[in-house]
């Protein structure tokens, strides 16, 4: 028993990180109604951007200017891509997304390098034994892995109190449901898109320094993106804590089915269990488990 409680501890800190950068996704959908395919490019552009500013100044102000940088591409990105193409329908938004991705991944690398980076800010990744009074031997769990809970949790909290309590996430709320409605009662669009892709790269950054500081910045970090996208699907695509529900539900369940189902069909679920769940959910219930159903009324 103490075994797959470890196993299902571990995918759950596994699950987390996933959330993070789904959490991205969800914010700008939410409040643009636009499916951001660069998000997982962003959060390769916000990580290189920290650990190479890193190198030459204090991680703090190296902190600091990396947030500067996306809040600078937020407004880049609502000057260039987003005011040209308001009202335009959903899938040209979308493809423009997709070339968004493509250059910051280029840009990125062209400016900061290409080679893997080392991003280490001090907490420390030594396994620790818990519950040994209830386990024998105890759960064998590392101790990056509950700092990066301990950051989503709290992320999650301040992005659901922003979203319900604050009058700038009510005003996002309802340039979600509607754009014109919203912008016929004075709330201006394009100052709304600006917050919430600063939002959204912020949110990259700590997504970059979580990943990055497990894995090295590298490139794959922007293919982290493609396992936030069944965990988008289950949670639901305007859902915040959709995003970190979905994430716990696959990180759990692709670790176990890989450790108790693997080595009964040779192994090799984990690289598919995510996307055979989300199929599952988009023909059952597509809006997902926390998103919001819409009904079009003729």
């Amino acid at each position: 028993m103490g075994f797959f409680f470890e196993v299902a501890i571990g995918g759950l800190l596994a699950g987390v990180l996933y959330s993070l950068v789904a959490l991205g996704f969800v914010l700008i959908f939410k409040a643009s109604g636009v499916f951001n395919f660069a998000q997982g490019a962003m959060v390769l552009f916000a990580a290189l951007s920290l650990v190479r500013l890193a190198e030459i100044m204090p991680f703090a102000l190296a902190l600091m200017l990396a947030c500067a940088i996306m809040v600078g591409l937020a407004f880049a990105v609502e000057r260039l891509i987003l005011r040209p193409l308001v009202n335009q329908e959903g899938i040209i938004l979308f493809m423009a997304t997709i070339g968004l991705s493509f250059f910051l991944d280029g840009f990125g690398q062209a400016i900061w390098g290409s080679d893997i980076y080392i991003l280490d800010f001090g907490v420390p990744k030594d396994p620790i034994f818990i519950l040994e009074s209830l386990f024998e031997g105890g759960i064998l769990v590392n101790e990056f892995d509950i700092f990066a809970a301990v950051v989503a949790g709290v992320l999650v909290l301040v992005l659901a109190t922003f979203f319900q309590k604050t009058r700038i996430g009510r005003a996002l709320r309802a340039v979600a449901d509607d754009h014109q409605a919203a912008q016929s009662i004075g709330i201006p669009l394009n100052q709304i898109w600006i917050i919430v892709w600063a939002v959204a790269g912020f949110v990259a950054l700590v997504a970059g320094m979580v990943w990055g500081s497990k894995l090295g910045v590298q490139f794959s970090i922007a293919l982290v993106a493609l396992k936030a996208l069944p965990v988008l699907i289950l949670g639901g695509f305007t859902s915040v804590p959709g995003a970190i529900i979905g994430g716990l539900i696959i990180g759990t369940g692709e670790k176990l089915s890989e450790v108790f189902i693997g080595p009964l069909v040779g192994g090799g679920i984990e690289s598919w269990f995510a996307y055979v769940v989300a199929l599952l959910f988009l023909l059952v219930r597509p809006q997902g488990l926390f998103g919001e159903r819409i009904i079009e009324r003729v």
